[in-house]
This record gives structure tokens, sequence and C-alpha cells, in this order.
């Protein structure tokens, strides 16, 4: 995480209570093609699997670059199939500029 903020993304995209993707500090709401995934990491721990992590560089149809942040596996950030589906609805488009 340290490196995407060194390149100056710093916001997050959240889904909230109600099932709605926002980006942090903005007062934007998302539909799935409103986004496009840029590049995908994933963080999984030595010993546990609850400390696996996804985390995704996304930007939005304005140009505004933020981070999708969610654990996988067994446990995850967002209860029930809502963020799952969005996330799987959200346009990918793998950018080399995003390799760390």
């Amino acid at each position: 995480m340290t490196k995407i903020s060194q390149r100056g993304i710093k916001r997050e995209f959240r889904m909230n209570e109600e099932g709605i993707m926002t980006l942090e500090n903005s007062g934007r709401s998302y539909q799935p093609a409103d986004l496009c995934i840029l590049r995908t990491y994933r963080f999984e721990g030595d010993s546990n699997p609850a400390d696996n992590v996804a985390l995704y560089v996304v930007k939005d149809t304005e140009g505004n670059l933020g981070m999708i942040i969610d654990s996988y596996g067994a446990d995850s950030n967002y209860p029930g199939d809502e963020f799952d589906k969005f996330l799987r609805e959200i346009p990918i488009k793998e950018d080399e500029e995003f390799t760390l």
C-alpha cells in the first residue's frame, strides 16, 4: 500500500451498508460500469489464511484513482454476495503503469 500511495493513490472505494460503492471523501456513488480495475494485487499470509488480502487499483470515469481492499477466502470485509457481484462486474483493463 505504501508503493501505491506513493503514486498518489490514497483514497479507497468502499461499499457501504446499503450496498452502494462510494469513493472516500467524494460523496460520489458508482455502478460497476463507472469503474475500471487497472491492477490487482493479492497478498497471502505465511501461516494464517485469514491474512489473505486483495488490493485493486481502480479508476472512475472522471479519472479519479483509488483502491479497493478486501480480505478474501473464508473472511471478506463485506457480508453477503453484493460486493463480490459488484466486483465481478467492474471492467478490467490491466495497466502496466501500476506494476510494482
